[in-house]
């Protein structure tokens, strides 16, 4: 059924390798099949203006391909002098989940950057960022800890993310691009490791769907969020 030949609610193959650079506080290279992202994890002892003298912590993040991260080469958008609405918008959701697994008034007034960089796509690289982020997040608030500068770990909860669709009318865990490029409903799920939801991205890209069929959707991911926490805990631990 799938061209992988992957069951319907089977995983790509996952590995995360940590510390892969020399100068960021937390950083990994998150690998979901042959998806591949970078994230780094900086800290900086300052928080945006409107956080100044509020006692809280600020985690934002920041997304972006490389030219020959897909099948052909993009115009880096440094070139183009702006980012694309695409870009922004991923950012902004990596940003925000990462914020939801946070204790911003144990992180104090500190702001901590994750940037994703896609190094090689081939579907789910939104998701990829999210929990190859939160990777990097957790190894850099470690650092923190480790050296005294906070004694209250910020962090709640681990954060990952997924995506479900409906390809060739059968719901089908983390899509590939092949599956990605010809589902009928494309879907991201965003969960915490407790499996509370933080965001939920679901649409018609072909075919609309019923109740039944995103309820089978939410259940795929909260097994595919399991095996991701598992894969983040075990590169952090």
């Amino acid at each position: 059924m799938r061209p992988s030949g992957r069951n319907l609610d089977e995983m790509r193959a996952i590995s995360i390798e940590t510390d892969v650079t020399r100068h960021a506080e937390g950083s990994c290279m998150i690998r979901c099949g042959d998806t591949h992202v970078l994230c780094t994890a900086t800290l900086e002892a300052r928080v945006p203006p409107f956080l100044k003298n509020s006692g809280l912590g600020w985690v934002t993040a920041e997304y972006g391909m490389l030219p020959r991260a897909t099948h052909t080469r993009m115009r880096r958008e440094a070139a183009a002098g702006k980012q694309s609405g695409r870009t922004q918008e991923i950012q902004r959701l990596i940003g925000r989940s990462l914020r939801a697994g946070i204790d911003r008034s144990a992180l104090g007034e500190r702001q901590i950057t994750v940037d994703c960089d896609v190094i090689q796509a081939d579907g789910g690289t939104r998701c990829a960022a999210i929990t190859g982020g939160w990777v990097a997040l957790r190894l850099a608030v470690n650092k923190l800890l480790k050296s005294g500068e906070i004694v209250t770990d910020p962090i709640v909860d681990h954060i990952a993310a997924v995506s479900c669709g409906i390809y060739a009318g059968q719901p089908i865990l983390d899509l590939d691009y092949p599956e990605d490029s010809e589902a009928g409903t494309d879907g991201n799920f965003i969960m915490t490791g407790a499996g509370q939801v933080v965001e939920l991205q679901a649409s018609a890209e072909g075919a609309t769907f019923s109740r039944d069929e995103f309820n089978e959707l939410y259940g795929l991911a909260e097994k595919g969020i399991a095996e991701l926490v598992k894969a983040q805990a075990a590169a952090t631990s």
